[in-house]
Parts: C-alpha cells; structure tokens; sequence
C-alpha cells in the first residue's frame, strides 16, 4: 500500500489488484485504482486485467499473486518481493526478485533473472493520533508494559515470548500481543488464565499502541524483515529481538538487545534484565538511527530495478551469475 501511493505521488500510474475485501483498499491514495479480484478464476481475471491495462511492469507480492503473474503474458516485467523466501515454484518464471535482506539474495542460486537487495522503509505514519492501548487495557502509568506486534503464526515465535513472560515477570507487569492468525487458540491456551496477558486482534492504529509500551519485544523463529521492528524503533521503543535473518543484519549497530531464536531461558533473561532498568528509571526512549529506512530512497531504488528489467535490451540468463545480484543500499 505504502509504495503504491508513493510511487502514484510521483505520478506514475499505479493499479492496486487484490481481494475485493482487503482493508488495503481503503488505505491507498485516491490516485490509486484498485481492481477487486475475487477468489473464483482470480489467475483469468488478473490476465484480463493485464492485457486490458497492459502495464509496463507488474509486483507481486505473496505466493498467489506471484504465481498467477508468472503465468501471465504480455510485454510487461514481472517483479515480486521476498518477503518469506525464494520458491521456484512461485518465482522462477519472474523477470525480477527484489530481496529484503543480503542472505536471503545470497541463498538464490537457480534463477536466472536479475536479483537486487532493498530492505523495506519505515511505514507512513497515520494522520491522526489514537488513543492507544495501555488506557484501553485499564493499565497503570507504572505498570511495566511489554508489546508484540505480528500475525499469530509459529514461526513468529510468540509462544516463546509468552512462556519468558510468565516464567520471570513481576505481578505489575503486562503483555500485549498485537494481531491474528492460526496460532491464537494455542497461545490462549498457553496463557493458562495468566490475566496479565492480553490478545489485541489486528489493530489498525500500530503505532499508537507502540507509543504506550515501555518495550518490544520481536520473538521470531523466521524473519526476512521485520517491519514492525521498525515501526518501534520510528517511536523509539526500546526493543529486543530475536537473531533471525532480517534483524540481525539491520539491528547490529542499533541500540537494540538481541537474543537467540527459540531460546526461552535467553529471552526470559533479557526480559529480566529490561524490568529492572525499568524500576530503576534507566529505560527510556532510545534515538535509534532511521536513516537506513528513508522511504524516498528505497522507493527510488525499486523505481530503478523497474527501469532496468523495462529497457529493450534487458534479456534474461540462462544461468545466473553471483556477479549479477545488484545490492542497494
């Protein structure tokens, strides 16, 4: 959504295709169409669209929407983003890969389009400034509030911060898990009545609720990204996350605490260690360094990678060299 409407601000021409339903729709810029597809006959309809609009190049994002592109055909490049990871069933017959992180490009080694490196920017800040979450939970000024913020799903790993939580935190303590996904019965049942735990659902106003923590805790197992590790640090929210693939390379030099993956003992200690520069005053805002995440840059970035997949003397490999994965930075 964040890079339709700025691509369109720019004033390209910009068409948004997905699930009639989406909240997404309602979030794009006026400048931006949005074409419902529906789930019966999806891949027709988007060829439909395609050779009807007959765009110059097409974004994926997801495995349906990159499978369904990689059938269409037309003059158009076909790009998609990493956001999980390379699966030539979905990808291979894309003209471009856009990778969020160095490893994730340095894994790919049977395509044999052209591969850039651009990690994701900081989200949009919304317009209006909710209440929150913390008057909304009944909590204290003094209560020691711990959020998350991701899709209720294994490989997010809140089942390891839930066991940290109740293994170590204090009885003024709460946590806060912001989203919805396969997981949450099991989570529920893992809370074991635990009413210092709290499920939030999906929450449009993000990042008025991380206004309110006192810290972030990202506890993935898997994580190309983590957007809503930047989300916190836009609102300097002390953070500890876990060492996955995503934020261990853009979170080295921050003043972020990192943790293995799937260690409860480790995280229940960092957990530890955060409560108590809580009582003692000592954890405040953090000033975290955003420059690596200005939108215009990375925005720029992919504005490039579409011009060089879209000159007429852009022809794909039959082998991909290592020399042609393209870093931005």
């Amino acid at each position: 959504m964040d890079l339709a409407n700025r691509q369109s601000a720019l004033g390209h021409e910009v068409h948004v295709a997905g699930d009639p339903a989406s909240p997404l729709r309602q979030a794009l810029a006026p400048s931006v169409q949005f074409h419902g597809l529906g789930r019966i006959l999806r891949g027709w309809r988007l060829r439909r669209l395609i050779a009807r609009l007959r765009p110059e190049v097409c974004h994926g994002h997801l495995s349906t929407a990159c499978k369904a592109l990689g059938r269409s055909a037309g003059s158009h490049r076909t790009v998609a983003t990493l956001h999980v990871g390379y699966k030539a069933h979905q990808h291979a017959r894309l003209d471009g890969l856009i990778c969020v992180n160095h490893t994730q490009a340095a894994r790919i080694n049977d395509y044999t389009g052209t591969v850039r490196t651009i990690g994701n920017w900081q989200p949009a800040a919304p317009a209006c400034a909710p209440q929150g979450i913390r008057a909304e939970l009944g909590l204290s000024p003094q209560t020691f509030l711990v959020g998350a913020v991701g899709r209720l799903h294994a490989s997010k790993g809140n089942d390891v911060l839930i066991e940290a939580f109740r293994a170590v935190a204090p009885a003024d303590a709460a946590l806060v898990i912001l989203g919805d996904g396969p997981q949450r019965k099991q989570l529920e049942k893992l809370r074991a009545g635990d009413d210092r735990i709290h499920f939030a659902g999906y929450r449009p106003d993000v990042h008025g609720c991380l206004r309110d923590l006192d810290l972030f805790v990202s506890p993935s197992r898997e994580e190309s990204f983590g957007l809503a590790i930047v989300e916190a640090m836009s609102v300097g929210v002390p953070i500890i996350a876990t060492a996955a693939e995503g934020p261990v390379e853009f979170l080295r030099q921050q003043a972020a605490v990192l943790v293995p993956t799937g260690s409860v003992p480790a995280l229940a200690a960092a957990l530890e260690q955060a409560h108590a520069q809580f009582c003692a005053g000592r954890l405040g805002r953090v000033s975290y360094d955003l420059s690596l995440f200005d939108p215009a840059a990375r925005v720029a970035n992919i504005m490039d990678f579409y011009e060089q997949l879209a000159r007429p003397s852009y022809r794909r490999a039959t082998v991909r060299a290592a020399a042609k994965v393209a870093v931005a930075t």
